[in-house]
């Protein structure tokens, strides 16, 4: 009767522990209207599929990228981190099996003159048997910490791909700057000799003249800026590439080559492409296996150990030459009461879990909304692109004529120099813009998760 009780018992606690055993499941989420762009034939690829080779193909620009994977601080530190929960998730496997040791000792002594010599060696062995899934639970949460790990490099290299890419071409649209600012200056300087001129021959005035000197220094002041925003980009750059700053070679912003068209793909695609998401739900699973392994600390642990070994002490008589000692244990541990420790122990990890839960959800959010400002930013800059053309080639008639006007008529100097500002503006917005458009890209291209070799 005894025994049918004991059978009875433990059928039981197989049946409620098979819970434990049970494996990490996507929870539902509603991804409706994620992209508020998307349009309703979109297609399932999505930019994110071409490596960054691919993506960025200027020659300059990936040798940095290619520094960058290399020698970058974050991006190495986050590998040492996929090395140490590699080593962990080994840990957790090695666990399975028996662990063995051996031991040797020995020990003489002396009692009214006879000296008694004893020794013992053997070897000991214990195996903790994973019935109600305690072992499985830390192994499986070991597997989704490496997971994680793994997509939190990622998410460091699609950041740093990204990063470098942006940085190079903001060197690139501070030459363009540097360009137009000295053509700019050049035409200036002309203007001021003109006025000049005009001056002597009574058709211009001194506070022309004056006018025109102010926004000819206002301009080499502006120059002075941008050399130091170049440099400050550099030393930004080359601290990302863990190296010593000097300058950079690149190319023309103008140069630079990207798709006219974007395909974003689906919104379940973030689940699959963004490192940041799949790390989010990997530390979900983690809080789900620690939950599992919360709840097999109410089941018994049950070991089996036992002894092989050789002596020469046996039951205190000594014996000479010695003798084999076995001994065997199974041993069966159900905890009781351990001052509510266990139940705290379940309800945080239960806590966590949903802490997990709401964070994945967060991020596959952020991922949407990412994705929705940069293809927002990239049609913006693509219309205003054409509207920034039309406006140079207006002002750059414009300049023209005023510049001709003034020299055979009585035009002003005031319009002038109006007119070659509102060019100056009008040709630094065009460049501003292209250079938006080119950002909007890069963003688009690392809200999608891209990044990849």
């Amino acid at each position: 009767m005894k025994k049918t009780a004991i059978y009875i018992i433990l059928s039981g606690w197989m049946l409620t522990g098979c819970g434990t055993y049970s494996r990490y499941h996507r929870p539902d989420l509603s991804m409706e209207n994620l992209y508020s762009t998307l349009p309703a034939d979109a297609d399932t690829t999505t930019l994110a599929s071409l490596s960054w080779r691919e993506m960025f193909t200027d020659p300059k620009l990936q040798s940095l990228i290619e520094t960058g994977l290399d020698r970058n601080t974050d991006l190495n530190v986050a590998r040492l981190r996929v090395e140490a929960a590699a080593s962990a998730l080994l840990t957790a496997k090695l666990s399975y099996l028996p662990s063995l040791g051996l031991n040797a000792e020995g020990n003489a002594g002396k009692h009214d003159g006879a000296t008694a010599k004893t020794y013992n060696a053997g070897a000991t062995a214990s195996w903790e048997l994973d019935i109600f899934g305690n072992l499985t639970a830390a192994k499986r949460g070991a597997a989704a910490a490496l997971q994680g790990s793994r997509d939190y490099r990622q998410a460091v290299q699609t950041q740093l791909v990204a990063t470098i890419a942006d940085s190079y071409y903001t060197l690139a649209m501070l030459d363009a700057q540097m360009a137009i600012s000295h053509r700019t200056l050049e035409n200036w300087q002309t203007t001021v000799r003109t006025l000049e001129a005009l001056k002597k021959a009574g058709q211009s005035n001194e506070a022309g003249v004056l006018q025109a000197k102010a926004n000819v220094m206002q301009l080499e002041s502006s120059l002075l800026s941008i050399r130091k925003s170049i440099s400050e980009t550099e030393n930004a750059l080359f601290a990302i590439l863990a190296m010593p700053s000097h300058s950079i070679a690149r190319s023309n912003l103008v140069e630079a080559a990207f798709p006219d068209t974007v395909s974003i793909g689906v919104p379940l695609q973030l689940l699959s492409n963004r490192p940041d998401v799949r790390q989010a739900e990997m530390e979900l699973a983690q809080a789900f296996y620690t939950t599992n392994a919360a709840r097999a600390a109410f089941y018994p642990h049950i070991t089996l150990s036992g002894t092989l070994g050789w002596t020469n002490n046996g039951g205190g008589i000594i014996t000479n030459p010695g003798q084999w000692l076995l001994n065997a244990i199974g041993s069966l541990t159900q905890p009781l009461f351990n001052r509510g420790a266990n139940i705290a122990n379940l309800k945080t990890a239960q806590i966590r879990q949903e802490e997990a839960k709401l964070l994945f959800q967060h991020s596959l959010l952020n991922a949407g909304k990412e994705v929705n400002d940069a293809l927002t930013a990239w049609q913006t800059a693509k219309s205003q692109l054409e509207i920034n053309a039309r406006q140079v080639e207006t002002l750059c008639d414009a300049v023209r004529k005023t510049e001709s006007l003034m020299r055979h008529s009585n035009i002003t100097y005031l319009e002038v120099l109006t007119a070659q500002q509102s060019l100056l503006e009008a040709e630094v917005q065009q460049l501003q813009t292209r250079f938006e458009r080119i950002q909007s890209v890069i963003k688009l291209y690392h809200a999608l998760g891209g990044g990849r070799f």
